[in-house]
């Protein structure tokens, strides 16, 4: 029941911009968890909840890695000014970018923190990344070009 609970907070947070626990613990009983101030707040701190600026200057709840939006939106823009291509080999994925960008864009890649990969090499305009399996490979293949995409 506490995993489902949690999951449901999660489901709530991305949903809702909630700002209080009073209000969380509305949006659970509404869902049919009978809930306290106490068992949010524990709720709370086991998952490890920020308070972010929402939309209308107002705080929210958000997950820790939500606060980094700003930077995954920088380093998808490093990878759409610099990244040419990317290719599958097996199970490593060969990008090509523009001339002197390699470095920039592989440290992107590695900050974007993928799990499915397990480092990468740069050049001057190419850059090897190591994935763990073949199926990973594609996987992460679909996942680049469609942020190249927009």
């Amino acid at each position: 029941m506490k995993q489902l609970r949690k999951e449901k907070v999660i489901e709530l947070i991305e949903q809702y911009d909630i700002e209080t626990q009073e209000e969380l613990a509305d949006y659970l009983r509404e869902a049919g968890f009978q809930v306290t101030q106490a068992t949010v707040s524990r709720d709370i701190r086991e998952l490890q909840l920020v308070k972010v600026s929402g939309d209308n200057k107002r705080q929210k709840y958000a997950l820790p890695m939500q606060e980094k939006t700003g930077l995954g939106d920088k380093f998808t823009r490093v990878l759409r000014d610099g990244m040419v291509s990317v290719e599958t080999a097996q199970n490593i994925l060969v990008a090509k970018t523009v001339s002197g960008m390699a470095m920039a864009v592989a440290a992107a890649i590695d900050a974007m923190e993928f799990e499915e990969i397990v480092g990468t090499i740069a050049g001057d305009d190419t850059i090897m990344v190591a994935i763990r399996t073949v199926e990973e490979a594609k996987a992460v293949k679909e996942k680049m070009q469609k942020m190249l995409e927009g």
